[in-house]
């Protein structure tokens, strides 16, 4: 069972939303193995299914002036920010690999987050009961979203590694009143080199989801 990796540089949200939906048809019709797309976006704040427009707590008209997008999507979860230095994951997957179950492959998608954080850089990550996504301490440094069309994956995850945590002051992130954002470079103090984390994030994922 093998993973591709695509690696997509940085893209703006509808040029990679445009990918996931060309390689989601592809993977349905089974032209392609399951896939990793693993890229950056210039400044852009989503919007899932469960999203409310008061959690964007930045104006359209200062969005504007800013050059930031604001977007509704069709992948769960509530607001997220994406920008450079976030290392935003795209998994176009068929979750016959979890059985069917999308919470499934969450699940192992948090675990792989977890495990690659406290192998590569030894921290202590972990989840909250109450949300999905992976923290460090009280402090989020992924979030996960996924929408699933005839049991293939879309949308995905995004790790906070040298994140301009100023911009999640935008939002209320993922609907969380209280508690903050972290990244790698903040922890740990210095800049982390995005390409050495894409090399280890897709370790980690082909690692737990049992691929070549």
């Amino acid at each position: 069972m093998r993973l591709e990796i695509v690696e997509a540089g940085l893209l703006e949200y509808g040029e990679a939303l445009a990918l996931q939906k060309d390689m989601q048809a592809k993977r349905i019709a089974a032209e392609i193995p399951d896939t990793l797309i693993l890229l950056e976006h210039p400044p852009v704040i989503t919007l899932g299914r469960r999203a409310e427009n008061a959690d964007v707590l930045i104006s359209p008209a200062l969005a504007s002036r800013l050059g930031i997008s604001i977007i509704r999507t069709e992948r769960g979860g509530e607001v997220t920010y994406h920008g450079p230095g976030q290392l935003v994951g795209y998994p176009i997957c068929d979750i016959g690999i979890t059985r069917g179950s999308i919470k499934g492959f969450v699940h192992l998608v948090e675990e792989a987050l977890i495990l690659t954080l406290e192998k590569e850089w030894g921290l202590r990550a972990g989840r909250r009961k109450e949300y999905i996504g992976v923290w460090v301490g009280e402090e989020k440094i992924a979030a996960i979203g996924f929408s699933v069309s005839r049991r293939v994956t879309m949308h995905g995850f995004a790790l906070n590694v040298n994140t301009n945590l100023d911009h999640f002051k935008w939002i209320v992130p993922c609907g969380m009143r209280t508690g903050a954002v972290t990244s790698l470079q903040t922890i740990l103090g210095r800049e982390i080199p995005m390409e050495d984390v894409k090399t280890r994030v897709a370790r980690g994922i082909k690692e737990v989801f049992g691929y070549e």
